[in-house]
């Protein structure tokens, strides 16, 4: 065997973790966690149900491994902006809820919402995991941007763990709406100007403003 013909069987051996996991994800998403069977992630994947053995030894460690690779990079992206961008809560906001529509929403990684409304009670373990470390991690960004923007009167006050839930609600609802009616209902509905006036509803409803009394509200 040459040279060449050895790399690429190293390469395509490297390779395998990463399309089990994003077959995981779309039978995942397709059939729902408890209806997808390994033998079934395998054969989509190209390997036999004993070399998906090599790296998962369950389908609960398959979808940490789905969150880890897709979800947790756009949980450590916003972290990021949030270190380097302190000094302006609105174009932060504003840039959170975009990257959130754009790295998940609007990808095939947008159904686990969906799957884990629908099947957290029969796996609660595995919701606990994704509770701990998306949905709690991501809500404590959202509520650190909004009560900066508070401290540097530029949002008025609120609850800012309130207001977190409030923000990422109607974009769950987005990619829920995508993987459930959309397929039989489709209404015409523009993702991205619902995104953009969700946005803009989100900044101006939190913005100070000056009454006609010329108090700050």
């Amino acid at each position: 065997m040459n040279a060449e013909a050895t790399g690429m069987r190293r390469r395509r051996k490297e390779a395998r973790p990463q399309e089990l996991t994003a077959a995981a994800l779309s039978l995942f998403v397709e059939k729902g966690f408890a209806a997808t069977r390994l033998d079934e992630i395998a054969a989509r994947a190209g390997v036999s149900k004993g070399t998906l053995y090599l790296y998962f030894d369950s389908k609960e460690a398959l979808f940490k491994a789905v969150i880890a690779e897709g979800v947790i990079p756009a949980i450590e992206a916003g972290e990021a902006m949030l270190a380097e961008s302190a000094d302006d809560p609105v174009s932060l906001l504003r840039s959170f809820l975009q990257s959130w529509w754009t790295m998940i929403g609007n990808t095939e990684l947008g159904g686990i919402p969906k799957l884990m409304m629908s099947e957290a009670g029969n796996f609660p373990d595995t919701a606990r995991y994704y509770d701990e470390a998306v949905i709690q991690r991501g809500l404590a960004l959202l509520r650190k941007v909004v009560q900066r923007g508070i401290d540097g009167g530029i949002f008025r006050p609120v609850d800012p763990a309130l207001i977190g839930t409030l923000l990422v609600a109607p974009l769950v609802h987005l990619a829920t709406w995508n993987h459930s009616f959309a397929s039989c209902c489709n209404h015409g509905i523009d993702a991205q100007a619902y995104v953009d006036a969700h946005i803009d509803l989100a900044l101006n409803g939190l913005a100070v403003r000056t009454t006609e009394y010329g108090t700050r509200s």
